[in-house]
Order: C-alpha cells, then structure tokens, then sequence
C-alpha cells in the first residue's frame, strides 16, 4: 500500500497569500504601536532608503515600481512625516528621499515587529525549518536577481 505525501498548492500561490497574511499581520502590530495608516506598500519604500537617502529613481527600481507608482508612495509618506526630500549635494537638480527621524523610529519598530512575527512563524513548523525556508527563498531571489540559469 502506497502513500501520498499531501498535495500542497502551487509555489506562487503560497508565496502569495503568506505575503498576504505577512502584510495583514505586520500592518495590524504596527497600526496597535501607533504608527499613522501603515500599508504595505510603504514598506517597499521603506525599506530601499539608504542610510542618507535615496533618488526616487533608485528607490523605484529597487522596489521593482514604476516610477509614478513610487512618486505616489513617497508623497504619501512624506504627508504622513516618515520621509522628506532634501537635495541631493552631488546632483543640485535631483532631490535625496530622506527617513525623518520619526520615519527612522518607525523602521525601527517595524524591524522588531518582523522579528517578533518571523519568531511566531519559527515556533509554528520549528525554528530550523523556518530559517531552511527563509535562506532557500533568499537563495533563490538572489539567483532569480542574477540572472542565473
């Protein structure tokens, strides 16, 4: 008598809803620590600032958006006090994405609140295979960024 090891769904599509979930989840925490309107989409921003900032052009190609999409995102943000335009000492035509420092404190909560919900997911299918998934991910995106065949 054979076993069948448990049909799972399609990679894409666990990828896509634990981003779901992930997102959901991560905005909920974050929006309880008082930070003003999290959304998702804020933290592909976000998290692309260099330390003394960054040109919106850089930003978007880092996060994979168009540049519209990611002029809207940063308008958004810097209404909401994270970020703020400066300009850019090397380009006095080009503008520097800047964190401010309530944009810094919320990085750092956001980063802690990842921390705490990666530390949930750990304890659900055992800290070794949670950190197997996450460098086999990251391994792979690295490949996919590379162009590797």
């Amino acid at each position: 008598m054979a076993t069948h090891a448990p049909q799972r769904q399609d990679f894409g599509r666990l990828l896509a809803r634990l981003t779901r979930l992930h997102q959901r989840e991560l905005a909920a925490r974050l929006a309880a620590a008082g930070l003003a309107e999290p959304r998702a989409a804020h933290a592909a921003i976000t998290a692309e600032i260099d330390a003394n900032g960054s040109r919106l052009s850089e930003l978007a190609a880092r996060a994979r958006m168009t540049l519209p999409a990611t002029a809207e995102l940063v308008d958004d943000l810097e209404r909401l006090g994270i970020v703020e335009r400066r300009p850019d000492p090397r380009d006095g035509r080009a503008k520097l994405i800047v964190l401010t420092g309530p944009g810094r404190e919320a990085a750092r909560i956001a980063g802690r609140t990842i921390g705490l919900i990666e530390a949930e997911y750990a304890q659900r299918v055992g800290p070794n295979r949670f950190e197997a998934a996450a460098r086999a991910l990251d391994d792979l995106l690295r490949s996919l960024d590379r162009g590797d065949r």
